[in-house]
């Protein structure tokens, strides 16, 4: 289930997916927006560098799997 967090009126609302972990970037894509649909969703590959900076409607997803054969070409 998602988390919510109620601390708050300007951060209320969903904070994090843990359901998704596992998905498809497009599975989880759509699990987020359907809780929260101004997310601006984010794909990055775990261990990127990211700004520091709190915006309310950005939600980043972090990758590490190889999704099909690398091949030459």
């Amino acid at each position: 289930l998602a988390s919510m967090n109620t601390t708050t009126e300007e951060t209320s609302g969903w904070t994090s997916w843990p359901e998704v972990v596992g998905m498809s970037v497009e599975e989880a894509k759509k699990v987020i927006l359907k809780d929260k649909s101004d997310a601006d969703i984010v794909v990055l590959p775990v261990g990127s560098p990211v700004a520091l900076d709190l915006r309310l409607d950005r939600v980043r997803i972090f990758v590490d799997t190889v999704a099909q054969t690398p091949h030459v070409g």
